[in-house]
């Protein structure tokens, strides 16, 4: 991308000699405006892909393209028996989690059941230690005897500890069924939605990709969406150039749909990123004349305006040879000048000419 430089001038007339095999004419000093060229399209902001989120068969396609489509409606049904199927069975196992955890579900009822007989079991055990050890302390029993309904005590004891452990553990492994079957059901409500297509945001269907009856693969773009309201031009600038563009400078964009009408703009916003592939920086560049061409990726050109000279040395750039070089009138010898910048038309001097000294060219136009 080459960086041209737009003289904003107007040049009255060159003196020219009748007949002459040459041309001639004096500098002249005029204000010129420096630009930084740069070419793009038009894009939408708030651009999105709308995308299959599942594999199916396009059933539904509820948009056509320069529509406009509100945030959160369906634009598109896949048809995807997998995910109904599992959405169902993950349901049906969910429900009988939740059966399991009611009062009367079988294993808590046989779990309490068996805590409840270990309890009894307990209580009288308890009460018949506690009877025998009168017993034996007014020796009218064996210390055999007493012993053993100790034993069995204690024995009751560590059932009864056991069964309310084991019933708690039946109930927490039920708890645990449960929060894994309502995870379950909810994933597969999430992925069975995938097979409805909403519209991210309120926007305007720029491009449909699929129709009715396609199958669609998970990523694939269904249609491209953006914002209706706000167009801006995207351009590539030259890394050599981009150290001179600012954000808040002024540009002149112009359309190749209409090469006669130019649009005033601001640059809004340098990407922080580089364009490894066209080896150019992103610009985004807002219009703040009215657009009265809406078409996205409509191609255009831009020029940014970079600085201006006050009453700059100017020539024609016919004049200019090669290394810089040009040609006073009267003398044999071509002389070097120092020049800031030179485009298709004009060449800007710095030193080695002022507005009396009479240049000539025979590269005529």
């Amino acid at each position: 991308m080459k960086n041209i430089k737009i003289l904003s001038i107007i040049i009255i007339g060159l003196l020219t000699a009748c007949g002459k095999k040459v041309q001639e004419t004096k500098p002249i000093r005029k204000d010129v405006t420096e630009t930084v060229f740069a070419s793009g399209n038009l894009e939408a902001n708030q651009i999105y892909q709308l995308v299959a989120q599942s594999d199916g068969y396009l059933i539904e396609l509820n948009f056509k393209e320069n529509e406009i489509v509100n945030q959160g409606q369906v634009l598109a049904v896949i048809d995807n028996k997998q995910n109904e199927i599992n959405k169902e069975s993950a349901n049906a196992l969910y429900n009988i989690a939740q059966q399991n955890l009611q009062p009367n579900a079988p294993q808590l009822v046989q779990a309490k059941i068996a805590v409840e007989n270990a309890k009894q079991k307990l209580n009288f055990d308890e009460a018949q230690a506690q009877r025998l050890k009168k017993l034996w302390e007014a020796n009218s029993i064996s210390k055999v005897d007493y012993e053993t309904a100790t034993l069995k005590f204690q024995t009751s004891k560590a059932d009864y500890s056991k069964a309310s452990e084991n019933y708690n553990l039946i109930k927490q492994q039920a708890e645990q069924q449960l929060v894994i079957n309502n995870a379950q059901k909810n994933a597969n409500t999430v992925l069975l939605g995938f097979n409805q297509i909403k519209a991210v945001y309120t926007g305007k269907v720029y491009q449909r990709y699929k129709e009715k009856g396609d199958f669609v693969r998970k990523g694939d773009v269904i249609a491209t969406i953006g914002n209706a309201d706000f167009l801006y031009a995207k351009v590539s600038i030259d890394e050599s150039s981009i150290s001179q563009v600012k954000v808040g400078q002024e540009a002149v964009i112009q359309l190749n749909t209409n090469k006669k009408k130019t649009y005033k703009g601001k640059v809004a916003e340098i990407l922080p990123a580089f364009n490894e592939q066209t080896q150019s920086f992103l610009c985004k560049i807002h219009f703040t004349d009215s657009l009265d061409f809406n078409i996205l990726n409509t191609q255009l050109q831009v020029n940014i305006i970079t600085g201006t000279t006050k009453k700059a040395l100017l020539i024609p750039r016919n004049y200019l040879q090669y290394g810089n070089l040009v040609t006073i009138k009267g003398e044999k010898e071509p002389i070097k000048i120092e020049t800031k910048f030179i485009s298709t038309d004009w060449v800007q001097v710095l030193a080695g000419l002022d507005e009396n000294t009479t240049i000539i060219t025979d590269k005529i136009k």
